[in-house]
């Protein structure tokens, strides 16, 4: 016994795991969810408008060249149904969004003028599609993490931010976020948003106003700047007051001043509120050179909030949001989904389907320019003694009383939609994550044949990249019979209950089959989104091919578009 009591007092204690030597602790490795539809790349709001939804298809190129779909799942979550976002938005509303196009939009002068739709909200080919799309993959998103399948959710065609209950606002249309929040509220007694765009993130702010049970904090600039709102006094009504933080910000904040203030903050929101959920919507026109901003954040500063939260190990939903300098935006929300997976990326850039936009360096990375910060020590410090002390007239952490939850749909795979000529479908690819301990990338080419794959050297850096030159086999879209019941509009939001996101048969990402969609006239073609504010432009293609993610498979491939049935 004397033996043994030596020995314990010497290791510390006779159940405590063993240290291996020059073994470092890290932090536990996250699930990543990662949502992604080809389609989105193909609507385009109209000649000279910043908003370019073909951003988002240039980050998922980045995504795939450097090989970051080995460590997540990658899913093409179902468009979100009207049913789904009356669960937020009017009835009438959503009527009108799936009933107006450029065909028949003088006929509906009135409604557009009722639901703010014009200018930066213009109407154009395939409307309605593309919020469905934004819209499906956050709520998917949140319904994979209330299930536990998921840590971290990633859908970076959504964090639309400043659409309203009955109007359109800021290039926003449908309020995804708000969506995916209420989807949150079935499995968590309360969530967190954390807003980092430059602009305030009004919509969700306003529709969580008078609920404490969701905690909306936003970054942003203010004074004479869009939307016009989010001072610090704006804290939140009835029951909700006190749970509204708004950090106004001036002109050319940098890295070091942002992160003092973003750290601290969020750290005591989290330590004071105990959000069992986080929501972080990640607008990049906070990066330095945007064209509609006026931050100075470096790529790692703008993803160093990412990493934070990250390390909060809640579960984690990331959204998009603005950015208006396309190459920018991709190189911003590649670096933050290499953070999201743990996995460093950079600098050097793979070769990849729009590899001329980033010229002329080549380089994953956007820097600091040498503009004022005008965001001194003492207005920081006053702002964050200001947010410290509204936190302290809140209740902390409210009680919520237990409801029944809704039954969640079934979000496992379908087999019987496999290719039965195919040992491994491509659906179970999609959903591979690499272990840290495999080997590197196969040479093999009889391996690299199977998985439909070749590598093309780049000319510049002699690095690899994956290609597809394989056809895939086509693959049936899974079909829902019924919906749950759509949520309790926001008449009282600390007892409202969401509908449970329909997520399709197949595990909750489509199989892919014709392009959805793709009507005759083209919603928008990438030479349409040409990139005119740097040293090369670049025609990305023609109407008539749409890149299609595949998801392991390792890259994209040209697929001609069908028109939709």
């Amino acid at each position: 016994m004397a033996r043994r009591n030596e020995l314990e007092s010497a290791t510390g204690s006779g159940t405590q795991a063993l240290q291996v030597p020059g073994q470092q602790t890290a932090e536990p490795k996250k699930r990543v969810a990662y949502f992604y539809d080809q389609n989105i790349g193909n609507y385009h709001y109209g000649p000279g408008h910043p908003m370019k939804p073909h951003r988002i298809r240039m980050c998922h190129s980045l995504v795939m060249n450097y090989g970051l779909y080995n460590k997540m799942e990658i899913y093409r979550a179902r468009p979100g149904s009207k049913k789904e976002m009356t669960a937020f938005h009017t009835d009438e509303y959503i009527d009108f969004l799936s009933r107006v196009s450029p065909d028949n939009m003088d006929a509906y002068a009135k409604e557009q003028i009722k639901f703010n739709v014009g200018d930066d909200c213009p109407i154009f080919e395939g409307l309605f599609e593309y919020c469905q799309l934004s819209a499906g993959g956050s709520m998917e998103g949140a319904a994979r993490l209330n299930n536990g399948s998921c840590d971290i959710a990633v859908n970076w065609a959504g964090g639309l931010h400043h659409a309203k209950k009955t109007e359109a606002s800021g290039f926003c249309y449908v309020n995804d976020i708000v969506l995916s929040i209420l989807e949150l509220l079935r499995y968590h007694p309360r969530v967190l948003y954390i807003d980092i765009d430059i602009h305030h993130g009004d919509g969700v702010e306003e529709a969580f106003y008078t609920t404490d049970r969701v905690m909306t904090v936003s970054f942003h600039k203010h004074g004479e700047y869009f939307p016009g709102t989010g001072e610090v006094r704006d804290v939140g009504a009835g029951p909700g007051k006190y749970y509204a933080v708004n950090f106004p910000l001036r002109d050319g904040i940098d890295d070091t001043t942002y992160k003092s203030i973003f750290e601290p903050v969020i750290q005591h929101v989290v330590d004071w509120y105990k959000p069992g959920a986080i929501v972080l919507q990640c607008g990049a026109d906070s990066l330095s050179g945007d064209k509609l901003g006026c931050f100075n954040l470096s790529m790692k500063g703008h993803a160093n909030c990412v990493a934070f939260v990250k390390k909060l190990n809640l579960p984690l939903l990331i959204l998009g949001g603005g950015g208006y300098t396309m190459r920018n935006v991709a190189r911003a929300w590649c670096y933050e989904t290499g953070v999201a997976v743990g996995q460093e990326v950079g600098p050097d850039m793979p070769f990849n389907d729009y590899y001329e936009y980033f010229g002329p360096d080549y380089k994953l990375d956007v820097k600091p320019s040498n503009m004022d910060n005008a965001n001194t020590v003492e207005y920081l410090e006053k702002i964050k003694q200001q947010v410290f002390e509204n936190l302290a007239r809140s209740q902390g952490a409210p009680s919520v009383q237990m409801q029944p939850v809704p039954r969640d749909l079934d979000l496992s795979d379908d087999e019987d939609l496999d290719d039965p000529e195919k040992r491994i479908p491509q659906r179970l690819w999609d959903k591979r994550v690499v272990p840290e301990n495999e080997f590197e990338d196969s040479e093999d080419e009889e391996t690299n044949a199977l998985h439909g794959v070749r590598y093309a050297k780049s000319l510049r850096h002699g690095r690899a990249s994956k290609a597809n030159n394989q056809e895939q086999p086509s693959r049936t879209r899974g079909t829902v019979d019924s919906l749950p019941a759509a949520a309790t509009k926001l008449s009282h939001p600390s007892t409202t209950t969401a509908a449970a996101v329909g997520a399709s048969s197949n595990g909750g990402h489509h199989q892919n089959g014709t392009a959805a969609s793709a009507n005759g006239s083209a919603k928008g073609t990438a030479a349409a989104d040409l990139e005119t504010d740097g040293d090369v432009v670049m025609d990305s293609g023609s109407a008539s091919t749409v890149p299609v993610a595949v998801g392991a498979g390792g890259a994209t491939k040209d697929t001609e578009m069908t028109e939709a049935p």
